[in-house]
């Protein structure tokens, strides 16, 4: 703690900007006056009881970390200058020559730095009137050579401040699930209360700033001000240090974030890719595009700036990763099968035709290959994405054995991270049926759902989930985002630890059907997802595309999700790319290349294939082919 108070001394110049207003404070400085930090003995006589005075100001804590599983950082802090003004004590100065007193300090400041500074009379005599003792400032963020001009001119009255500022080091980098920080509440220019902060704080806004602000922020520290009889001022002292925010240990890794968004940017204008360790729940990279930079909001965002950002077409501020769903298209068929052979509507041997189309009620369904592809059990059904198997199969297994299963691979409710705004998704069932479309679940309905279309709709997060059950054979981890909370001092908080949420009751024969369908999908002759096979490594997958939207303005969603090695997986994901309005884009040839790209990276090298991830650090370091197309 010895190291943060002489940082904070230091760093925000509390000794030094004080004992600059005691030397200002007369022409004559007076001899009665002691040094700074030898507190004066105040007698309490009737006119000190009135004029003496003594603060009880607040010094803000530096903010925690955010940091990945390895402890580099994703926010973090640093220092930077403002530059004030300096009234002399007493403030005995009339209006006139208060303002003229800043004005001329102003002009020096503007002729030495060469920003124009804008402020008011106005707002120059509240400050004077109320908080006179304090610095005015009137510059923020000074850039180097802004500092380099004004860092020694004490003598003119002018004070350079420093503060600390959030900085997020990899700019775009995991901004959606970081979020930002902005101030808190207003500038303040009324009298002076004690334990008011001497500096505006920041809160957390969005992700993680806000979900941990309060853990984030540490605390206060005490800072104590004393004026005799005539203002002038005799003390300043350091009463408390402020306590460091707690750190933020995600489970992001930084290399596997920053390909996820490498390759998103390159080959989508917006989608998201999530990865997802499937031995233990916890989520290493959570992208989407477009992003936006966080650093857009230090020290604070203009209202243009904003406003930009909201009303841009392609909506950065919106995280499609986690809170925006979509039709899952033919991905739905892993979950669709699993409940066809666990119900024991059909087996693994079990044949049915893969015809272009075939009549349901008075409509008729449609497959995405024009001609009869014949007789065909599941393994092949899944691997050519057959939609007329999935229809029929779909049917005689029903609607509730599909509902329930999809459930229970976490289609249909939050992941349960600790963001705001995750979107539910949805799995109809007969009650949601009735409450939008007056009728329950019919067999048109059922087929939509055995291909995932209609009124289904998956989160990239969900379905990295979903892949992440299927990998492991069953096994639901509660999905982690963050690690462990750790203090200054690298003492554990809180822990999140592992968690099974269950087991799914589902056969070894059917995860092998499962599992040897995904992994044809990528290497096998007929497969949809080629495009996604790497050298060396075999990736099991599953190609979808599928269609939401106003008729007039329909978009397509295509997908590609799986893991990887297919033997003994340590990566399960999904990424998912957004079409342009009347647009056609497939799974396999827009999505399928995204995951490719980032694993051809991770595998390329001899030295680097098959190695474990890092673990993460126990101190965090400071600073530091054509596809389907599922039109019904």
């Amino acid at each position: 703690m010895k190291v943060w108070t002489v940082i904070l001394l230091s760093l925000f110049g509390l000794g030094s900007v004080m004992a600059q207003t005691s030397a200002l404070s007369t022409a004559t400085p007076s001899a009665s006056v002691p040094p700074t930090g030898d507190e004066e003995t105040i007698i309490p006589t009737f006119e000190t009881q009135k004029l003496a005075r003594t603060y009880i100001l607040d010094i803000p804590a530096p903010r925690g970390q955010i940091t990945d599983r390895t402890g580099l950082p994703l926010a973090q802090n640093k220092v930077s200058y403002n530059l004030a003004i300096n009234f002399p004590t007493p403030l005995d100065f009339t209006d006139t020559k208060a303002v003229a007193f800043a004005r001329e300090k102003i002009d020096k400041a503007t002729k030495l730095t060469g920003r124009a500074v804008k402020i008011s009379d106005d707002a120059i005599l509240r400050h004077y009137h109320n908080r006179g003792i304090l610095p005015l400032e009137i510059a923020q963020n000074l850039n180097q050579s802004e500092y380099e001009a004004v860092k020694d001119r004490t003598k003119d009255s002018l004070v350079v401040r420093p503060v600390y500022v959030r900085v997020y080091p990899n700019g775009k980098l995991a901004g959606h699930i970081i979020g930002y920080t902005g101030k808190k509440g207003r500038n303040l220019d009324g009298i002076i209360d004690n334990h008011e902060t001497l500096w505006p704080e920041t809160e957390g806004r969005d992700g993680l700033e806000q979900t941990f602000n309060e853990l984030l922020t540490g605390k206060h520290g005490e800072y104590k001000l004393t004026f005799d009889k005539d203002g002038r001022k005799t003390s300043d002292k350091l009463v408390k240090p402020a306590v460091p925010g707690n750190n933020i240990v995600t489970t992001l890794d930084l290399r596997l974030q920053q390909l996820a968004e490498k390759s998103l940017a390159a080959k989508a204008k917006r989608g998201a890719i999530v990865i997802v360790d499937p031995t233990d729940g916890d989520i290493l990279a959570m992208a989407s595009c477009p992003a936006y930079d966080p650093n857009l909001f230090v020290p604070s965002i203009s209202a243009e700036k904003f406003k930009q950002l909201q009303d841009d077409p392609d909506i950065p501020l919106l995280a499609r990763a986690f809170r925006s769903a979509y039709p899952p298209g033919s991905t739905f068929k892993v979950a669709v099968g699993i409940a066809a052979l666990e119900t024991g509507a059909v087996r693994s041997d079990d044949l049915y035709q893969c015809v272009p189309a075939i009549q349901i009620g008075n409509l008729t369904f449609h497959n995405w290959k024009k001609g009869d592809q014949g007789a065909e059990n599941f393994v092949q059904a899944l691997t050519e994405s057959c939609d007329t198997w999935f229809y029929q199969v779909g049917i005689k297994t029903g609607a509730q054995p599909i509902i329930d299963w999809a459930l229970k691979l976490g289609f249909g409710a939050k992941c349960g991270i600790p963001l705001r705004g995750e979107a539910e998704g949805r799995v109809p069932n007969d009650d949601y049926m009735k409450a939008t479309h007056g009728r329950k679940i019919l067999n048109g309905d059922i087929a939509n759902l055995s291909i995932g279309q209609g009124d289904t709709q998956v989160t990239p997060l969900q379905m990295a989930q979903a892949m992440a059950v299927i990998a492991n054979g069953g096994k639901f981890y509660q999905t982690r985002l963050v690690r462990q909370v750790q203090s200054v001092d690298q003492q554990i908080v809180t822990a999140y630890q592992l968690r099974e949420k269950r087991t799914l009751d589902v056969s070894e024969a059917t995860m092998d059907e499962v599992r040897e369908g995904m992994i044809d999908v990528v290497n096998g002759p007929n497969g949809t997802g080629h495009e996604a096979e790497l050298d060396g490594v075999e990736v099991a997958g599953k190609t979808g595309t599928a269609q939401w939207g106003p008729k007039n303005k329909e978009r397509t969603a295509a997908w590609f999700a799986g893991f990887l090695p297919a033997d003994q997986p340590r990566y399960a994901f999904s990424a998912v790319y957004e079409g342009e309005v009347g647009s056609k884009v497939h799974g396999g040839t827009t999505a399928a290349p995204m995951i490719a790209d980032i694993f051809k990276e991770i595998y390329k090298a001899p030295e680097t294939k098959g190695r474990g991830r890092k673990e993460p650090a126990q101190q965090v370091r400071r600073a530091q082919a054509v596809e389907e197309d599922d039109s019904d």
